[in-house]
């Protein structure tokens, strides 16, 4: 068996429910690692350290940068997100099955690096849905919102390098969907 494919990468716009949907599968398939993000934003209510992400001020990123300690990263409404390569490399070597929760030009940097993972993007049912989504986190102004939106639209072009597409209208179908891709992909 492949051990590159228990790497799930898993993409979206912002707003598609990509955090919700991977919550509800780790919840169901316990089995299911995620590997927990950096990034230079600050905290959202309710979100903790080393759970939600790995929270570092911006000078503390680019040093993790230049390290070469952050395996796939970009720039997002002015902060850093990226993924710490201890995190990935341990899982794999344990054949466990590791989840990435990333934006469309990480995913094709751990594409790259791990030619043979497993890709699902996930899409929202809509543009109206997707904007309502964001508007109801209620996080960030309305410039903002239309930044990620018109990034959406940009992102749902890169669906096709994915090896899945599955669109979330009922979280638990989406899950599910996304569940049976891994498992295809395992055998």
């Amino acid at each position: 068996m492949n051990n590159q494919r228990h790497l799930v990468v898993i993409s979206g716009p912002s707003g598609s429910g990509k955090d919700t949907v991977v919550e509800y599968l780790r919840q169901k398939h316990p089995e299911i690692e995620v590997s927990v993000s950096a990034t230079s934003r600050p905290p959202r209510e309710g979100e903790q350290e080393g759970v939600n992400y790995y929270y570092m001020t911006r000078v503390a990123f680019e040093e993790k940068i230049k390290n070469n300690e952050i395996l796939e990263y970009t720039e997002y409404c002015g902060n850093y997100y990226g993924t710490p390569k201890s995190e990935v490399d341990k899982r794999i070597a344990q054949n466990k099955i590791v989840v990435l929760v990333i934006e469309v030009e990480g995913a094709a940097n751990i594409r790259r690096m791990y030619p043979d993972c497993t890709t699902i993007f996930v899409r929202p049912p809509s543009y109206e849905e997707l904007s309502e989504r964001l508007r109801k986190r209620g996080t960030e102004d309305e410039n903002c919102i239309r930044r990620r939106l018109a990034r959406a639209v940009e992102e749902m072009e890169y669906a096709v390098d994915y090896n899945y597409v599955v669109v979330n209208s009922v979280i638990e179908d989406c899950a599910e969907e996304i569940y049976t891709a891994i498992q295809e992909r395992l055998k």
